[in-house]
C-alpha cells in the first residue's frame, strides 16, 4: 500500500509527467515482486495466495524493473536528453527473450537446457548493466546541478534505490537457488529492506512537499529571492553579462562552475543560486550550451565565415569536439549546425 500511495502521489502532482508515469509502472512491478513471495512453500497454507493465472505477468514485470529505474533515472537527471537507442534495443530484447524462456520453463517444467540457462544468467547481467547506467546518469552532471535538493536527491537516489534494487537483482539472480519465494529468511531480509525505502522515500517525499517526490523537481525550479549577505558585493545580472558574455568566458573549454566562481571572485554558492534564481538555469551545462550555441549560430550564419569548418566553429566558441556541439545545437535550434549554415547563407 505504501509503493502505490507514494506512485500515486507522484501522478496526483504530475500526470502528464514520463518520470511519474514509469515511476507509478515500477511501483506496481514492486508489489507484483512482494506478492509473489506469498506463493512459496515456506509460506503458511492459510496465508498462501494462487497466482499462477498472472505469474507470467508478475515474472516479465519484476525482470523489467532495472530497465525501467534505468529509463526513470534518464527522465529526471538527464532533461531533454534523447534516451540512448542501443540501451533501448537492449531493454526490449531483454524484456523479449525473457518472455521465451519463461514460456520455455513453463514447457519444460522448471529443467532448462544448458544454452537457456547461459542465456538466463547473460540476462541477468544485462539487468545489472542497467542498474549501473541508472546510478551513472543519476551521479553524472552532479556538480553542474544548480538545484541543491536535487542533488541531495540524487545521492539518495544512488545510495539507497539504486543499491537496493542492484542488491536485490544480484541476491536473486546470482545467490539464491528457486528465488527469494523459496528461501524465508532471505526474503524476509529483501521485504524488510523494500519497507524500509518505502518510508526512506515517504519521509523525503514529506521534507520537500508531503505528498510527492515529483515536487521536489518543481518546487526547487521555483524563482525566489532571497537577501543578499551582509558586507558582500554587487553582483546582478548586468555585471555577469560583462565578464561572461563580454567577456567571453564561456568559450573556456572544460569550464566548471567553481572555476567560474573564482574566475568571478564570488563564492561558488552564491553563483549557483544566482544561475538557477536570477537566470533561470537548474543546470550549469545547460547555461553554457545557450551561451555558446548562440556564439556559433552568429558565426554560422556570417558570411565571411562560409569556408569556416564547422568543427573549428565548435572548438572556438568551447566545445572539445563536434558531437556534444552537435547534440546540443540540434537541441537548441532544431537543425544541425550544416542545416542552420544553409538556411541562412542560402
Amino acid at each position: 500500500m505504501s509503493v502505490l500511495l507514494l506512485a500515486a502521489g507522484y501522478l496526483k502532482s504530475d500526470p502528464k509527467n514520463p518520470s511519474a508515469r514509469v515511476f507509478a509502472i515500477i511501483a506496481v512491478f514492486v508489489v507484483f515482486y512482494l506478492l509473489s513471495g506469498m506463493t512459496g512453500q515456506n509460506i503458511d497454507p492459510s496465508f498462501r495466495i494462487d497466482l499462477s493465472p498472472i505469474s507470467l505477468l508478475i515474472s516479465l514485470g519484476t525482470s523489467a524493473i532495472s530497465g525501467l529505474f534505468m529509463i526513470y533515472c534518464f527522465l529526471v537527471f538527464q532533461e531533454q536528453q534523447q534516451f540512448p537507442v542501443t540501451l533501448a534495443v537492449a531493454l526490449g530484447l531483454q524484456v523479449a527473450l525473457d518472455f521465451i524462456l519463461l514460456l520455455l520453463n513453463l514447457s519444460e517444467q522448471g529443467d532448462l537446457s544448458g544454452g537457456s540457462a547461459l542465456l538466463a544468467t547473460g540476462l541477468d547481467i544485462m539487468q545489472l548493466v542497467f542498474v549501473g547506467f541508472a546510478m551513472y546518469w543519476t551521479l553524472k552532471g552532479w556538480r553542474a546541478d544548480l538545484v541543491d535538493d536535487r542533488r541531495v536527491l540524487r545521492w539518495f537516489i544512488i545510495g539507497v534505490q539504486g543499491a537496493l534494487i542492484f542488491s536485490v537483482v544480484f541476491v536473486e539472480n546470482f545467490l539464491l537457488v528457486d528465488g527469494s519465494a523459496n528461501n524465508a529468511n532471505e526474503q524476509a531480509v529483501i521485504v524488510y529492506a523494500i519497507a524500509l525505502l518505502t518510508l526512506a522515500m515517504l519521509l523525503v517525499a514529506m521534507r520537500f512537499d508531503l505528498v510527492s517526490l515529483s515536487y521536489v523537481i518543481r518546487k526547487v525550479a521555483e524563482l525566489t529571492e532571497e537577501p543578499e549577505p551582509e558586507g558582500s558585493s554587487t553582483f546582478d545580472i548586468e555585471s555577469f553579462n560583462e565578464a561572461f558574455r563580454e567577456g567571453q568566458l564561456y568559450r573556456e573549454a572544460g569550464l566548471t562552475i567553481s572555476q567560474l566562481a573564482k574566475k568571478l571572485s564570488i563564492p561558488e554558492y552564491r553563483l549557483r543560486s544566482f544561475i538557477h534564481k536570477q537566470l533561470g538555469f537548474r543546470n550549469f551545462n545547460a547555461m553554457l550550451h545557450e551561451y555558446r550555441i548562440e556564439d556559433a549560430s552568429q558565426a554560422l550564419s556570417n558570411k565571411d565565415n562560409h569556408s569556416l569548418p564547422v568543427l573549428t566553429i565548435a572548438l572556438s566558441v568551447g566545445y572539445q569536439s563536434i558531437t556534444p556541439f552537435n547534440n546540443a545545437f540540434r537541441q537548441i535550434k532544431g537543425v544541425t549546425p550544416s542545416e542552420y549554415r544553409k538556411q541562412h547563407l542560402g
